[in-house]
This record gives C-alpha cells, sequence and structure tokens, in this order.
C-alpha cells in the first residue's frame, strides 16, 4: 500500500502557495491604484483647504480610522441607529457563536470583551451541538452522499435534487434579497452569502450597516437565523467533499486484498449503515 498522507500534504501546501500567487496578481496592482488615488484626494483636500495642514489631517484621518474600528460608522451624523439595539445585538451574538467575526463591530468596554470570552467559550459548542442536530435532519440526503459513488442510479437524482435545493435557498436567492436591500451588485451579494456561510468572515461586505438605507428592525435577525441553516446546510456539502477527497486518494493510491474487500462488503450488507454526521466549524 501506498500512503496518500504525504500526496494530500503536499497538495494541500501547493493549494495554498497557488492561492497566494494568484491572489498577489490580482490584488497588488489594484492596492497600489487605490493607495495612490487616497494620497491624491488628499492632496487635493489640503490645496482647496488651504487653513489645514498635513498634520491636523492626518489626525482627522485618525479620528475616522479609530471610528471605524469601534463600529461607528463615519458617514451620516448622530441619528444613524444604534449599533447594539437588540436586533443588531442578535446579528453580532450570531456571528460569535458561528465564529464568523466579521470583525467590523465588536465590544469596546472591558465588561462586554470579558462577556464576550466566556459567552463564545460555551456559545461555540453550543452552536456545534446546535448544528449537529439540524444535520440530522438530512441523514437521509447524507447517506445518499456517501453512497453516491458505490450507487450512481437514483442516488444521483436524489444528490441533484439536495445540491439544487440548497444552492437555491442558501447561494442563490439570498443575493438577490441583499442587492436589493443594500444596493449592492449580484456578484457582491453572492460574495457576501459564501464567504458568510463558510464563515470566512472578511467583514468588507456586511449587512445592515448603510446609514443611507432604512432597515425594518427584524432585518438582521432574520438574516442571523438564515445564517444558521446555512451553514448546516454548507458544512454537510464541505464535509462530504472532503469525505469523497479521502475516499478517491484511498482508491487510487491502495490497493486492497479482493478476499477482504469481499468480507467487508458481505459484512456491510448484513449490518445496516449507521449515519455519519459531522460539521466541522
Amino acid at each position: 500500500q501506498i500512503s496518500w498522507t504525504p500526496l494530500l500534504v503536499l497538495g494541500y501546501l501547493f493549494y495554498l502557495l497557488l492561492g497566494a500567487m494568484v491572489f498577489q496578481l490580482l490584488e497588488k496592482q489594484a492596492e497600489t491604484h487605490s493607495r495612490d488615488q487616497f494620497q491624491l484626494e488628499k492632496l487635493k483636500f489640503l490645496q482647496n483647504y488651504t487653513c489645514l495642514d498635513r498634520q491636523a489631517l492626518e489626525q482627522f484621518v485618525q479620528v475616522l480610522m479609530e471610528a471605524w474600528e469601534k463600529g461607528v460608522n463615519p458617514e451620516g451624523n448622530s441619528t444613524n441607529p444604534s449599533n447594539w439595539d437588540f436586533s443588531n445585538s442578535f446579528f453580532f451574538a450570531g456571528t460569535v457563536v458561528t465564529t464568523i467575526g466579521y470583525g467590523n463591530r465588536s465590544p469596546s468596554t472591558v465588561a462586554g470583551q470579558v462577556f464576550c470570552v466566556f459567552y463564545a467559550l460555551f456559545g461555540v459548542p453550543l452552536n456545534l451541538a446546535f448544528l449537529n442536530q439540524l444535520g440530522k435532519g438530512l441523514n437521509a440526503h447524507l447517506i445518499t452522499l456517501e453512497r453516491w459513488v458505490q450507487k450512481p442510479g437514483r442516488a444521483k437524482v436524489q444528490l441533484a435534487v439536495f445540491l439544487t435545493t440548497g444552492t437555491l435557498l442558501f447561494l442563490v436567492f439570498p443575493p438577490l434579497v441583499f442587492s436589493y436591500v443594500e444596493g449592492w451588485s449580484y456578484g457582491e451579494g453572492f460574495y457576501f452569502t459564501f464567504i458568510t456561510l463558510s464563515t470566512i468572515g472578511f467583514g468588507d461586505y456586511v449587512v445592515g450597516t448603510n446609514p443611507n438605507r432604512h432597515y425594518i428592525p427584524l432585518y438582521r435577525s432574520l438574516t442571523a437565523i438564515w445564517i444558521v441553516f446555512g451553514l448546516a446546510w454548507l458544512a454537510l456539502v464541505f464535509n462530504v467533499g472532503a469525505d469523497l477527497v479521502e475516499k478517491f486518494l484511498q482508491l487510487k493510491w491502495h490497493k486492497p486484498d479482493l478476499s477482504l474487500a469481499e468480507g467487508a462488503t458481505t459484512k456491510l450488507e448484513d449490518e445496516p449503515e449507521q449515519p455519519r454526521i459531522h460539521i466541522p466549524t
């Protein structure tokens, strides 16, 4: 038998190196252009307002950055909705226990920070347990996915229904809603949807943060509920995809003993298969 573990490690490292090269190629030049454009805008601002010097402008920019880091949007005025009303607080609690962590909002008081630590300490395991129970409701679909390679007949239809329904509910239709409510393009809404449900959570796009738009009170709370169910579905898809990769490597690099394989097949036919549910964070 040939161990596939070194091959998987090399493939993983190669995938990271490939991603780094592509991101550098796509984003570095755009970042340089944005940086130069920002410096040019500051220079124009100083030329138009000669009563200010560069040091005063830099201090004002620092104030804006500190406000943004504390979750205060510099746009608008003091009449903007609070970042810590019940709806926004409910949404933030969901991002904590699901480990999304957008980074655009965080507790600023010592008491809030200490509470956040213990809230996450107990909330993250509770969230995983909840997702496991939610995933058990999809046992039939999970068994179908795990048997897909061996029994590609009717299972292909069930697999297509499972993937299509979940894709429509969690990846295709939500960007339409976000595009309408937030004013994003469909591509930006789709990007936000996947980045959120995969718990990557960059924080460059977050719902309900535009001070120039009016949101209904339950908007962010409903979004948090959608995130929870979307996490369960996408986690199942990721889990099955990881299982298929492992099975592919084992079938490709291992030479099983035919007699042992026949015995194992007979044993599996005699004993009912128990579904295996595993929801990764």
